[in-house]
């Protein structure tokens, strides 16, 4: 399906019935990494909610600077047309960035937050240096440069052996994505702000999901989220890398489902 918001189009699918939820995907990825969650969480008695973000799947390419604010405002009017006052909210590594964006700006839209392979904390200037050399790099040469660093950053070593045809479908996505969508979410990244001072103020029931082998993880991820968070759990699922979800489904959507019936019950 698709929708004009924010003077574009934004597509999205929507499945199942009950209290809605929202995930939102990962740089440079789009809604189809969340297949392995669709039917298990409509099936729990859920309705989900999985948009394209601005330039990524098949969401338009608007031309304009892309920004956390931007993604953030995106999904509120998405929520707006959806006729939704609030939201379960999940966001994977980009798409948690979003989520604490919405968090800050729009704390009474979220009923409840789950971060997935992210972080709250700012990158450093090296970090910012290689976001700005990563963007360059995709505006001048296309996807190539940036399925190389990472196809494999994304997946535990174990899951790069073991399921090929996982690893080819996700480079494939990232090939299909506008270069101009490649280098706007690095650089909307590369300026965002440090959450962790912010996120004693964030009140709403969280839950935060890491892999195991995340190699694109910060190592104190998930402490600071479950330090910094007034109402927090946290779950690290073995096996499993940046693409936690997509690498162990059974155990990312049971810990999911769990979360989802404490909040809404």
């Amino acid at each position: 399906m698709k929708v004009n918001v924010n003077d574009m189009e934004l597509a999205y699918d929507d499945s199942g019935a009950g209290e809605p939820v929202i995930l939102i995907h990962g740089f440079p990825l789009n809604r189809q990494m969340w297949q392995p969650q669709v039917t298990a969480i409509a099936s729990a008695g859920y309705r989900i909610i999985t948009p394209d973000l601005r330039g990524f799947g098949g969401s338009e390419t608007p031309s304009a600077p892309y920004s956390l604010d931007l993604f953030a405002d995106d999904i509120v009017a998405l929520m707006d047309t959806l006729n939704l006052e609030q939201a379960v909210v999940g966001g994977m590594s980009m798409g948690g960035y979003i989520l604490l964006n919405m968090l800050e700006r729009y704390p009474d839209r979220v009923r409840a937050a789950c971060f997935i392979a992210t972080k709250s904390s700012a990158d450093d200037e090296a970090g910012r240096q290689r976001r700005t050399a990563m963007a360059n790099e995709a505006e001048r040469l296309g996807a190539n440069p940036i399925i190389k660093i990472f196809a494999e950053l994304l997946f535990a070593p174990d899951t790069i052996h073991s399921h090929p045809e996982l690893i080819a479908r996700v480079t494939s996505w990232m090939r299909d994505t506008n270069p101009k969508a490649l280098a706007g979410g690095l650089l909307a990244m590369r300026d965002r702000k440090d959450y962790t001072p912010l996120l004693p103020a964030f009140k709403q029931p969280s839950l935060v999901i890491a892999g195991a082998e995340d190699r694109a993880a910060s190592p104190n991820a998930v402490e600071l989220f479950t330090l910094g968070l007034a109402d927090c759990r946290s779950v690290v699922i073995e096996k499993a890398g940046h693409m936690v979800n997509m690498e162990q489904p059974a155990a990312f959507n049971a810990a999911l489902i769990e979360f989802l019936q404490g909040v809404t019950s």
